[in-house]
């Protein structure tokens, strides 16, 4: 029974923790591993991409032309095209950006109250009642309150990739959904590269490569794991307990 429990107890935070500790102690005292190849459009959190677009257009077919209406070019290149073509992204962010709010509010509220006349009253059942009291200050009320504050933020970010991706899927419109996704392991630390995003023909460049800020609903990752990751983030017990204390 002794032992049982205390099985429990080991077993307990790696079982809380999901998956995840699971993985990270089947990778202990060896490189994390890295994943096989797959088809992005299998994968469960896939899904196909919908926005809105122009109504079709039939083309007309002109005689004696070599020029066909709708065409985006003369002569066909090897930009990337059609499901299942590669092309290059390029990732040059540099954002900085700097914040600064400053703010100072006070007020102060006085109030008083007397009844030195009510009907005659006063001479007769009131101080009977109130002995002792000033009819001239029954109530006084005083409030002062002030709040100030101070709030500066500044961020300064590059992020310089460049790696190939995949189209995935041709809109109705013409537009190229793209991913891209990319591993790189040195010795025990694991890192993570994923672009997504719609594209359209004409944004690829001549020599097959596309510029992130050319890319909608572009989504940007980069990240990993490993030993040097697991240093920098905090425990997840401390991160459960960051989000449920009040103070």
């Amino acid at each position: 029974m002794k032992h049982t429990l205390l099985l429990a107890t080991i077993l307990a935070p790696v079982l809380l923790g999901g998956c995840g500790n699971l993985q990270r102690l089947s990778e202990v005292g060896r490189p994390p591993s890295m994943t096989q190849p797959t088809d992005p459009t299998q994968e469960a959190s896939y899904r196909p991409m919908t926005m809105p677009m122009p109504a079709p257009q039939t083309a007309v077919p002109m005689a004696n032309s070599l020029w066909r209406s709708g065409s985006r070019a003369f002569f066909k290149d090897q930009r990337a095209a059609q499901v299942g073509d590669i092309l290059t992204v390029l990732v040059n962010i540099a954002d900085t950006a700097s914040l600064k709010n400053n703010t100072a509010a006070s007020r102060k509220g006085n109030e008083s109250l007397g009844l030195p006349n009510l009907l005659g009253l006063e001479t007769t059942a009131i101080p009977r009642l109130l002995t002792g009291a000033d009819m001239n200050n029954l109530v006084g009320l005083s409030s002062a309150n002030g709040n100030t504050g101070t709030a500066e933020m500044k961020r300064d970010e590059t992020v310089t990739l460049r790696l190939a991706g995949v189209v995935t899927q041709v809109l109705p419109n013409g537009n190229l959904v793209v991913a891209a996704r990319q591993e790189v392991r040195v010795n025990s630390e694991l890192r993570e590269l994923a672009v997504a995003g719609v594209i359209r023909p004409q944004d690829i460049g001549s020599d097959n490569t596309v510029r992130h800020e050319r890319m909608a609903e572009a989504r940007i990752a980069y990240g990993g794991r490993g030993q040097l990751t697991d240093v920098q983030a905090p425990r997840w017990g401390q991160q459960v307990l960051d989000i449920v204390l009040p103070f």
